[in-house]
């Protein structure tokens, strides 16, 4: 299983949230596994990649403007933003952008 999300082929958006840690990170982990579920649920999701080290990245991608902005203003989400800015990060980015091309390697690993 790849690590890599499988999106379709251009065009379409995606998401960059790049954040930075608070001390307290009660809950977070468990609010971050329930955010991935519903975003997966989420008309016009199409996949996400994720890191955590002394930054955090998730990129999610996106059908459409009006999917991100439909997720953006999902309930649960919006809770999840709401701790995220009151407890969980010490600073974060959000950036919007449109994939125009995309190139991909892949190799098969035999036994």
């Amino acid at each position: 299983m790849s690590l890599i999300a499988n999106t379709p082929t251009p065009p379409y958006y995606y998401v960059v949230f790049t954040s930075e840690m608070a001390e307290n990170i009660e809950g977070y982990a468990a609010m971050g596994q329930t955010m991935a579920k519903l975003a997966h649920e989420q008309e016009g999701f199409l996949g996400m990649e994720s890191a955590r080290e002394q930054i955090g990245i998730t990129v999610s991608y996106w059908r459409t403007l009006a999917d991100i902005k439909a997720w953006r203003l999902n309930a649960e989400h919006m809770e999840a933003q709401r701790l995220g800015r009151e407890k969980w990060y010490s600073s974060f980015t959000l950036r919007i952008a449109k994939v125009e091309r995309e190139y991909c390697l892949t190799r098969t690993v035999y036994d």
